[in-house]
C-alpha cells in the first residue's frame, strides 16, 4: 500500500481508531487553519474531541493523543518540531512523504479518517471545505486513484448511484469491509424466507401527463439536495471558524500565562 520506497518504515496497511483520529486532525488543520499549524499537543487534543466534523465524537485525554502521536512517529506519519525558547513541541503530519496523493485525494482520505463511511454527495461537500472538488465526476476520478493505492473501499462500483465509500485502513478486528457487508445485505438474507406464490404481473400503466410532473418533482428534489449540501459546507466552515477562534484564545491564554 505504501506509495514510496521507505527503508526505515514498514508499509502502512492499518491504523487504530485513535491513530486515525489524530492523523486526520493534523491533516485537516493543515488545510483549514494553516496559521496555527503545526499543532501543539493541546491543540491536537482539542481537534480530536471537537463536536463538528467528527463521527463519533471522542473524549481523548492529552496522554491518549500523545501516545497516538508517538505511534504515528514510529511509522513515519508524523514528525515533531521543537521550537526555540523551550516552548511546547508541535506536530506535523508526513502523509505526503508516505503516500503519493493529490491534494483532493488527501482531503478525501482525511474526511474518511474523521467520519468513516459516507455517500459520494456527503464526501464531496465535506472534502470541499479543504480542497475544491468541482463535480462528482472529479470525485470519482480521485476515488479511483485511492482505490488503486488500496486506501479506499466501496459498497459497489463508483459509477453506481447510492454507492458508499470508506477508507481501507481499519484493523482486521474492526469488522467486515464495505464490499462484504454489501454482498451480505444483497445476497445472503439472515434467515431463509418461505416460498411465496408469484403474484401476477401488474398491467402496464400508460404514460400520462403525471410523468412530466414526476420528472419536475425529481428535478426540484435534486436541486434541494444540492442546496442542502451547499448549506452543510457553509455551516461546516462557520464551525471551523469558531474552532479556530477558540484555539486562538487558548493560545493567547497560554502565552499570557493564564
Amino acid at each position: 500500500m505504501d506509495s514510496f520506497e521507505d527503508q526505515e518504515h514498514p508499509p502502512i496497511t492499518e491504523l487504530s481508531r485513535r491513530q486515525r483520529r489524530v492523523l486526520g486532525v493534523l491533516v485537516e488543520k493543515a488545510f483549514t487553519t494553516p496559521e496555527y499549524y503545526p499543532l501543539t499537543l493541546k491543540a491536537a487534543t482539542n481537534g480530536c474531541n471537537q463536536k463538528s466534523n467528527r463521527a463519533p465524537v471522542s473524549s481523548y485525554s492529552e496522554d491518549d493523543v500523545e501516545e497516538a502521536l508517538d505511534e504515528l512517529r514510529e511509522i513515519g506519519l508524523v514528525t515533531v518540531i521543537h521550537t526555540d525558547g523551550g516552548r511546547a513541541p508541535r506536530y506535523r503530519h508526513w502523509m505526503r512523504k508516505r503516500f503519493a496523493l493529490s491534494e483532493p485525494q488527501l482531503a478525501i482520505l482525511t474526511e474518511l479518517l474523521l467520519r468513516g463511511r459516507q455517500s459520494l454527495g456527503e464526501l464531496r461537500s465535506r472534502s470541499s471545505r479543504m480542497v475544491s472538488i468541482d463535480s462528482l465526476d472529479q470525485l470519482r476520478e480521485e476515488l479511483a486513484g485511492l482505490q488503486g493505492l488500496n486506501l479506499l473501499q466501496a459498497s459497489g462500483s463508483l459509477a453506481r448511484r447510492g454507492v458508499e465509500v470508506d477508507h481501507n485502513l481499519y484493523v482486521a478486528k474492526e469488522g467486515m469491509t464495505l464490499a462484504t457487508a454489501s454482498a451480505d445485505a444483497l445476497d445472503e438474507p439472515a434467515s431463509p424466507r418461505p416460498a411465496r406464490t408469484p403474484s401476477p404481473a401488474p398491467a402496464p400503466v400508460p404514460a400520462t401527463a403525471s410523468d412530466g410532473r414526476i420528472d419536475a418533482l425529481e428535478a426540484i428534489i435534486g436541486e434541494l439536495r444540492t442546496q442542502n449540501q451547499e448549506f452543510a459546507v457553509e455551516i461546516s466552515s462557520l464551525r471551523d471558524e469558531v474552532q479556530r477562534l477558540e484555539e486562538n484564545m487558548e493560545r493567547l491564554r497560554s502565552e499570557l500565562g493564564g
